[in-house]
């Protein structure tokens, strides 16, 4: 009895040893998520993000509960915003974030640069980024590109689910390739390309399709981000990275960083949608829908069954790590943009739980650190060389 005691003390002594180490590594990290939808689901539909909120992802109290010291804002709009309204929604989406910045400015700042991001971090507060995603949001313009990078926009993700006059994305490309005029990158794009590459924003491949992808490669000359995927060989999604595209980003010198969406991270989900309708919900609707429509439809309880465990985003992540390396390796949440997350990753207060989970995979301080923060601030710094 005294020796079963003994090992239990052990083994508790050990779990709050390794509870403090996490806690301590993340504490003193820099944590930056490079995608969160907040601009559009809370700030834009009148909701004050600087206040606690008990709906949504995210709002500037539970950013800072969640040890997140880099918040990339996303300014997105779908595709029925086309030339005459998208730019204009774009600018509207970061007038709503400079609204926030100056009714909180003991919260949160905004930052262009990593000199500035560093400095906003010493002050306590959140150091704010602004990301475009859509390349319809500037309208074939250069002049629409160069006046978002004005006003603090640092990436643009070439295309969203929809693709442009000048860039393919990865839902069309497959789904849809029979109504592309072409596949890839036209001469106007690879002007995009270059144009960023001078400005120094970076290049974001996220939802782009494997032509507009390599494309990309053959005609940057900066390190490229992949704002928030995951690894097509764990989850054979349109939206998740080949084999042969992570090592591209590597080569690359780029980041993927990683996406929590379950859709994106359990090759069981969308089976598991199905299963849930008919027994939940098709008796009683017997029109033909999409898997997102259909999970709109389904009971809470069955929503909350659809949650995949957690290990799968660090599965993913290790995987990741395997092919490309760990400089190469990030975080993007994409918090607000997407419906299902994996068990305990409820919120942004939950990030902590990234750092406890890949000390317990094994990694080290230094490499978690990498996966935290430093490699983003590594692939700023890449774009004003």
């Amino acid at each position: 009895m005294k020796i079963v005691v003994v090992c239990l003390a052990s083994i508790l002594w050990d779990i709050a040893i390794y509870a403090q180490d996490a806690t301590e590594i993340h504490r003193s990290a820099i944590v930056f998520d490079a995608h969160n939808d907040v601009l559009y689901q809370s700030v834009m539909r009148g909701k004050d993000i600087g206040k606690r909120m008990n709906t949504g992802h995210t709002d500037l109290p539970r950013i800072k509960e969640g040890g997140i010291d880099v918040q990339v804002f996303a300014v997105w709009c779908n595709e029925k915003y086309g030339k005459g309204t998208a730019f204009a929604q774009a600018n509207a989406q970061i007038d709503g974030l400079m609204k926030v910045i100056r009714e909180y400015p003991d919260d949160i700042a905004l930052a262009t640069d990593v000199a500035r991001i560093r400095q906003i971090i010493e002050q306590e507060k959140i150091a704010a980024v602004i990301g475009v995603e859509g390349g319809h949001m500037i309208e074939d313009r250069i002049d629409y590109l160069d006046s978002l990078f004005r006003r603090g926009a640092r990436y643009l993700t070439l295309t969203w689910n929809n693709s442009v006059d000048w860039a393919t994305s990865a839902t069309d490309e497959t789904r849809n390739p029979s109504k592309l005029r072409h596949k890839g990158l036209n001469d106007f794009g690879r002007q995009v390309v270059h144009r960023m590459n001078d400005l120094g924003m970076m290049v974001d491949l996220s939802h782009v399709g494997r032509q507009t992808f390599f494309d990309v490669m053959e005609t940057t000359s900066k390190p490229v981000l992949v704002s928030h995927s995951n690894a097509y060989a764990l989850m054979a999604h349109a939206r998740n990275l080949h084999d042969d595209q992570i090592k591209a980003v590597a080569e690359n010198g780029g980041v993927i960083c990683l996406n929590f969406y379950s859709g994106f991270l359990d090759p069981a989900h969308y089976g598991k949608i199905n299963r849930l309708y008919e027994k939940h919900v098709a008796a009683t609707d017997s029109v033909k829908r999409s898997s997102s429509a259909k999970y709109n439809l389904l009971p809470p309880a069955a929503k909350e069954q659809l949650r995949p465990s957690l290990s799968l985003l660090f599965d993913h992540i290790d995987y990741m790590v395997k092919l490309a390396g760990i400089d190469h390796v990030g975080i993007g949440s994409d918090f607000d943009g997407i419906t299902s997350t994996p068990k305990g990753l409820d919120d942004c207060r939950d990030f902590p739980k990234i750092t406890a989970g890949l000390l317990q995979r094994g990694y080290s301080e230094v490499d978690i650190r990498k996966i935290l923060g430093e490699n983003m601030l590594r692939l700023m710094e890449a774009q004003e060389e």
